[in-house]
């Protein structure tokens, strides 16, 4: 009798330990993709969110690909805030924290001197 339980119990064990692995290893890789795009993606501060809307800057998505896309170039490079020009807008960015911290109009950007930055990215739209 001790045989068949012994069996017993190792056919179910495998079934009951693979499990819980699977489950772990989809939700492990889900953790891994969500972070994946956190990362990637451009935060915008609230301050740089009503900024643009006060002075009505529209900035396209594949542009802010392309903003998200240089400024991890730039943080790379140790690059930890730049100024990023556009067409339309000049921003200023954290690279460090991946953050929008102000926006400006493009008119208004060659009127300011912009202080605290160690790097520019210009944007070709």
């Amino acid at each position: 009798m001790d045989k068949v339980t012994i069996a017993s119990l190792q056919t179910v064990q495998p079934h009951s330990i693979a499990s819980p692995k699977v489950k772990s290893t989809t939700q492990s890789f889900q953790q891994l993709l969500r972070d994946e795009l956190e990362h990637n993606s451009l935060k915008v501060s609230k301050h740089a969110e009503q900024r643009l809307k006060q002075r009505e800057i529209e900035i396209l998505p594949q542009t802010w690909q392309q903003i998200s896309s240089k400024v991890q170039e730039a943080k790379e490079m140790g690059i930890t805030d730049s100024l990023v020009l556009t067409k339309d807008a000049a921003l200023i960015v954290s690279a460090k924290n991946k953050t929008v911290i102000t926006a400006l109009a493009r008119e208004e950007a060659h009127q300011q001197i912009f202080s605290n930055i160690n790097g520019t990215i210009l944007i070709q739209d």
